[in-house]
């Protein structure tokens, strides 16, 4: 298993726009989420990396959710080479793994190459104001090592946000399976290698 790292985008850095399609045929946009700290995860339905964290992920996000965090998950991988990741398997990957969260399809990949995105999970968290405050793992667990899943970093990092604390700074990338792009349309900042 070839793994990929998240590029770490630049903390401060505003939130992208983005209007997509989530499972329920709604189109859920950034704008909906003005005032409230909200976590961007890409993800898909096969990657072992997004499978590893399902239940703990799902688990997150219903826990945070009743603290005022929104929780949305982004596919953005081409169906072409990839076609389990697809909307109408999308739909019944976020019944089977309980994700009450918005879960969108990237088709054209525009909001994953705005958010840098280069694996999953890529996971953002921004604060209020839709800027950056924490980019990187879900926590140190990785298919295969034996750590727990626990979410600890990026609850670390909410937590802070919602106690109107600054976010610690020692933030780790995230590691996965890298985002399936649509043939010869890799985006420059990309240069990793098939995986998953």
């Amino acid at each position: 298993m070839v793994k990929t790292a998240s590029t770490m985008l630049p903390l401060g850095t505003e939130a992208p726009d983005f209007s997509l399609p989530n499972v329920d045929g709604k189109t859920v946009t950034r704008s909906q989420f003005v005032g409230k700290p909200l976590v961007v995860v890409f993800m898909c339905n096969h990657c072992p990396f997004v499978v590893h964290i399902r239940s703990a992920l799902a688990a997150f996000a219903k826990e945070y959710a009743a603290k005022g965090v929104a929780v949305v998950g982004i596919s953005s991988n081409y169906t072409g080479t990839h076609p389990q990741d697809g909307p109408e398997l999308m739909k019944k990957e976020a019944a089977a793994a309980g994700y009450d969260f918005p879960y969108l399809y990237d088709e054209t990949q525009a909001v994953a190459r705005a958010y840098k995105a280069a694996c999953t999970p890529d996971i953002y968290l921004f604060d209020a104001d839709h800027s950056l405050v924490y980019r990187g793992q879900f926590d140190s667990s990785r298919p295969g090592n034996g750590l727990p899943v626990t979410g600890a970093d990026l609850r670390s990092a909410c937590d802070s946000v919602l106690a109107g604390k600054s976010v610690a700074g020692d933030q780790r990338p995230s590691i996965g399976c890298n985002i399936k792009w649509i043939p010869g349309k890799e985006p420059e900042y990309f240069t990793g290698i098939a995986a998953g």
